[in-house]
């Protein structure tokens, strides 16, 4: 378990989130290569990772839509997923 940040980061770190996946994000998009997607990308990072509101939406829309789900978290390449997968395939060995 990673250790708790001090509240001043969490809400330096959410709001950066929050502009560079509304704000940066749109503005780079029309420029040539995958920048905008990238950036809205880590935007989605830090939100997830600094608002427990955030996260309890996102496990929601998972729960609704196991599809899309999935692939956010392939694109996210969070932890959880792959722990997940890695015990089914355990399970399933045995």
């Amino acid at each position: 378990m990673r250790p708790k940040r001090h509240p001043i980061v969490r809400i330096t770190l959410l709001v950066t989130g929050i502009l560079l996946f509304l704000v940066v994000a749109p503005l780079a998009s029309p420029l040539p290569g995958p920048g905008g997607t990238v950036i809205a990308a880590l935007g989605i990072v830090l939100i997830l990772r600094n608002s427990r509101w955030a996260r309890h939406r996102f496990v929601r829309l998972k729960a609704r839509w196991p599809r899309v789900g999935a692939f956010i978290d392939r694109i996210l390449v969070r932890g959880s997923p792959k722990r997940r997968r890695e015990r089914a395939k355990q399970v399933a060995a045995n």
